[in-house]
């Protein structure tokens, strides 16, 4: 590894001046793509590669006019065009790709380290972290703050109905998606460690990444050196290595950490739900408070919850923020309804986790409690196609009808475990009384999609790609609104 051309913090900060034109290398990634376009709005030339362009992020790309590349166009010659590289997680060392960019001449760095540098060190960085919940509550955050008519930057990882995916705003408030995954090859520690933290909400934190991280330990562990620089910490009770990282920030800070959680004193309680919406009750200062809200589902009920006690602890009127909550948005990829296959409802998902599954599902059958739910689950990340959840898989779809696995064919890279067995995985599936085969070809799962849509029910499809190119086929052309 040549890391003669390597800019840390120190080197970006020094040369903060020489940089007018980025290359991110690996762009359409979600982290990547919107900080690229955060950095064209700042008044950077922009561009960047990649290996494919798929939605919604490449959509999202081409929608605000900046070039991309294929890997096959992307030389030392295009590469020498630009004053610093970005070099995005999907880069491996000592790949090709590696070898191109640290002897291309030109200075390279990870984005999150690009980002906290010229960007996050002067705000004041609320950072929204966790296994899963961390999307869906960086973009209530921002829709709740945005409602009290405050200007705040931001940075999604996902793509937004009603709002750019990323903002540079004028507001001290920076609301960040903080996640835990590497920053690059050469930096081989979570992202969330150079954001600049400083309000750290845990949303949850259990077992993933298992291609970079042996342990749940060693996951808590890189949250650990986040704690000396916090002004506040809220997490979610209900995960106990929440309390590892409270207790570190407790450490450093004479302010308490404050919980919330579904097993948690503190709330939210007294849920009720409906196809209309929820309610529910926090208590907050001593006083019982009421919410109403057009969202469904406990864990968007815990994100909320968040987003309440976030403003609570900041000050922010209440009242106003009660009144936000009656019309929220969710971000694509999660419960994103897609149009009608027929008779059947369509609704998109990211959920890849046991548990983001298991919530899920509980907000579609909340949304839709008289029909029947049909699910195709593709496992696409890391840790979804290792056997890490070989047993939780088999077990997190509880009240669904059926469950058609989609195999990517694409084996792990958590080289520590094995691959999933998809076949035992629609096996057990079949065990627990769901109706479950396991699709190799989408023609086989089209027939089978075919044979559903006459009748009425919930077509649910839980994947980050394309579940075997269905997104890609003509599916999409027939889907109505």
């Amino acid at each position: 590894m040549n890391l003669q051309n390597f800019w840390n913090n120190e080197s970006l900060a020094k040369h903060k001046s020489e940089v007018k034109k980025i290359f991110f290398y690996r762009i359409s990634g979600m982290g990547m793509g919107t900080t690229a376009t955060l950095f064209k709005d700042q008044g950077y030339q922009v561009a960047g590669c990649d290996m494919q362009f798929y939605p919604p992020m490449g959509d999202y790309l081409k929608k605000r006019a900046i070039p991309c590349f294929t890997m096959e166009q992307t030389n030392e010659e295009l590469l020498k065009q630009y004053d610093l590289i970005v070099v995005g997680n999907s880069v491996g060392k000592g790949s090709k790709d590696a070898t191109l960019i640290e002897n291309c001449g030109v200075p390279f760095t990870s984005f999150p380290a690009l980002l906290g540098e010229y960007i996050l060190k002067e705000r004041e960085v609320v950072g929204i972290a966790g296994t899963h919940g961390k999307t869906t509550t960086t973009y209530y955050m921002i829709q709740v703050l945005s409602g009290l008519g405050l200007d705040v930057g931001y940075l999604v990882g996902g793509v937004l109905d009603d709002r750019e995916a990323s903002k540079l705003g004028s507001h001290k408030y920076f609301i960040i998606e903080a996640d835990e995954y590497d920053s690059s090859y050469f930096q081989k520690f979570s992202k969330l460690r150079l954001y600049q933290i400083k309000h750290l909400v845990l949303s949850a934190l259990e077992y993933d990444h298992a291609d970079i991280f042996p342990t749940l330990k060693d996951i808590t562990n890189q949250f650990l050196p986040v704690a000396a620089g916090l002004k506040s910490f809220l997490g979610n009770h209900d995960y106990p290595e929440a309390k590892v990282v409270a207790d570190e920030f407790q450490k450093f800070s004479k302010s308490k950490p404050a919980y919330y959680g579904l097993e948690y004193e503190g709330g939210p309680y007294e849920i009720e739900q409906s196809e209309k919406g929820s309610t529910f009750k926090l208590r907050i200062d001593g006083k019982e408070e009421s919410f109403q809200t057009n969202i469904v589902g406990k864990q968007n009920i815990l994100n909320l919850t968040a987003c309440i006690l976030f403003c609570v602890q900041e000050k922010l009127p209440l009242l106003k923020v009660k009144e936000i909550l009656k019309n929220m948005k969710n971000v694509k990829r999660r419960q994103e309804f897609k149009g009608h296959y027929g008779e059947l409802i369509v609704i998109d998902d990211f959920a890849h986790h046991p548990t983001a599954i298991k919530l899920t599902l509980d907000s579609v059958k909340k949304l839709y409690p008289n029909k029947p739910v049909h699910i195709i689950f593709e496992a696409i990340t890391s840790t979804a196609r290792s056997d890490a959840f070989q047993k939780e898989f088999a077990e997190c779809f509880t009240g669904a009808d059926s469950v058609l696995v989609a195999n990517p064919q694409v084996p792990t890279n958590a080289t520590q475990l094995k691959n999933l067995d998809y076949a035992k995985l629609s096996q057990d599936l079949n065990s627990f009384g769901h109706f479950s085969r396991e699709y190799k070809k989408l023609e086989d799962l089209r027939s089978k999609i075919d044979e559903w849509k006459k009748t009425p029910g919930i077509l649910l499809v839980l994947s980050n790609r394309t579940v075997l190119g269905l997104w890609e086929s003509s599916f999409v052309q027939e889907l109505k609104k």
